[in-house]
């Protein structure tokens, strides 16, 4: 419950739900009441404010503070790189499920950047195993499983692919992830602008993330005019992404915590095998 809670009210309190709603508001008054000036304001607002966070010089400065050192791959923002990595940790993102698809089709928004990163990264490290991340919802199969397909279908041995379907958030997914690798170091790759908050859920597990930032999406290269100054739902998104992060950070100070500190047994590959 707390979890559909959390996922409707993050929705409602995203950019455009909430300018939409606002200018909705400024019509009804314009066509209902006497509050003309009231409306005039609330549609005028909206419009303004969809309109500039849509632009790319705002939406990539406001994203890039939260993108922060982690706007470069990984091999440049870790100075000593460990040679010895058992294990590469993707979280979950956006994904739907239809057998019919190519089955990277089937990774949404931010997903496919990660499980492309978590492979490569593999491909760094002969021997080591590949950890996924994310429930179900909604869809047939989990998020988890699909990213699993996919690294799957770009030539990953299945027996290098473990699948966590249970997770819902990224405090749930620290504590699964903790109970097959415990304490060990090991490469936690997902969004740029998701990674200071993912490495500090796993970090207050005690246990030793090395940051492995994909799918960077504040742009500081150069851009044609038309692309900078031409509201678009490209960079629109952008504004979103760095709204999305700072509700997320309050939630995971508000929330209480779901996930119970690690007393089981530390769980291998060997030892689910063998269940």
């Amino acid at each position: 419950m707390l979890f559909l809670l959390k996922k409707y009210l993050g929705a409602l309190l995203m950019p455009l739900p909430l300018l939409l709603i606002l200018g909705f508001i400024g019509i009804l008054l314009l066509w209902f009441t006497r509050w003309q000036k009231v409306g005039k304001t609330c549609v005028t607002f909206s419009f303004i404010v969809i309109a500039l966070l849509g632009l790319q010089p705002i939406s990539d400065r406001l994203l890039s503070p939260v993108e922060g050192q982690f706007d470069k791959r990984y091999e440049l923002i870790t100075t000593n790189p460990p040679e010895n990595i058992h294990y590469i940790v993707v979280l979950g993102g956006g994904f739907t499920y239809n057998p019919d698809w190519s089955p990277s089709s089937n990774l949404l928004n931010n997903s496919l950047p990660r499980v492309t990163e978590g492979i490569r990264l593999y491909l760094k490290h002969p021997g080591s195993k590949l950890i996924f991340t994310g429930g179900k919802a909604s869809s047939a199969i989990s998020s988890a499983e699909v990213a699993a397909m996919v690294a799957q279908s770009l030539g990953v041995p299945a027996e290098d692919t473990i699948a966590l379907t249970e997770p819902k958030d990224t405090q749930e997914e620290a504590f699964e992830v903790e109970k097959i690798i415990g304490k060990e170091p090991f490469l936690l790759v997902t969004s740029a602008n998701h990674l200071p908050r993912a490495v500090t859920m796993f970090t207050a597990r005690g246990m030793e993330p090395i940051p492995a930032p994909a799918n960077q999406l504040a742009i500081k290269s150069s851009l044609n005019p038309w692309e900078k100054y031409i509201p678009s739902a490209y960079y629109f998104s952008h504004s979103e992404r760095a709204w999305y992060e700072l509700i997320g950070s309050i939630w995971f100070y508000l929330k209480p915590d779901n996930t119970q500190p690690l007393e089981a047994p530390i769980l291998t590959p060997e030892t689910i095998e063998a269940e």
